[in-house]
């Protein structure tokens, strides 16, 4: 095990709410009260145990892309779309995949998207309801809330090998229903609502380390059958100073149909 510092939510009676690009300044994000913990951290690379989707609601994946270049552009957005969909429908059983947003992510103060360092869920209940409806409409909303749906995030790095900032997951038998709260996201255009995630030492924080292009983080967000959901953040490692460059990565948001 290494150590790590993370942040994470404190329980208020007061509405806790993330404010996005403000006074019109892209990247410009104010933040609720979070308090900086020390953890206790396992690399799964270096361990004999594994993780699997069902129980565990992660996969860590081997994966080359053939897209070399996430640019601004987005010319490479449907490529890499028919890419994740492939490997959802193989990897996690999915029968219809709906990629709804990419968001990359540069470890530098001038990128406008960073990575994330507060320990959340991208979804509450009610962002759930909301999103799925933004994305596919009321009709089709229903339809899928008859079945086997859910919100799945694939990540991966970009460029070279995580030098720094990895992604960690906490393992969801440590979590408590208590842990989790409800935060309110506040956009210049649009409003949602995540969950975060309140200290608890009985935490068990996992990550992989080392993780180059070829490789790939498949986890749930979001199930309506139950699967467990992943509480996760960028880790700041012990020794994470020494890094000449910076993190890079892509992370792309879907909405599957089992």
């Amino acid at each position: 095990m290494t150590t790590a510092t993370v942040n994470y939510h404190v329980k208020s009676n007061d509405v806790q709410t993330f404010h996005f690009d403000v006074d019109g300044v892209v990247g410009n994000l104010i933040s609720p009260e979070l308090v900086s913990v020390k953890v206790r951290v396992t690399d799964i690379r270096k361990k004999t145990c594994s993780v699997n989707f069902d129980e565990d609601g992660i996969i860590f994946i081997n994966s080359p892309t053939q897209v070399n270049a996430f640019d601004e552009s987005e010319a490479w957005a449907s490529e890499y779309e028919s890419e994740l969909t492939v490997i959802l429908q193989q990897q996690i059983e999915a029968k219809e995949v709906i990629v709804f947003d990419h968001t990359v992510r540069i470890d530098d103060p001038n990128a406008t998207r960073r990575p994330a360092r507060n320990a959340h869920n991208d979804y509450s209940e009610g962002g759930v309801a909301k999103r799925l409806v933004d994305i596919i409409g009321a009709q089709r909303a229903r339809e899928f809330q008859q079945g086997h749906f859910g919100f799945v995030n694939i990540w991966r790095p970009v460029e070279y090998k995580i030098p720094s900032s990895p992604l960690g997951f906490i393992c969801p038998r440590s979590m408590q229903v208590d842990d989790w709260m409800n935060i309110e996201l506040e956009y210049p255009d649009r409003k949602g609502q995540i969950l975060g995630v309140a200290e608890n030492k009985a935490h068990k924080w996992f990550y992989q380390s080392e993780m180059t292009p070829e490789e790939a983080i498949i986890f749930n967000i979001y199930d309506n059958h139950g699967r467990p959901h992943l509480a996760h953040s960028a880790l700041d490692m012990e020794g994470d100073t020494t890094a000449t460059k910076p993190r890079k990565s892509i992370e792309t948001r879907t909405l599957v149909r089992y």
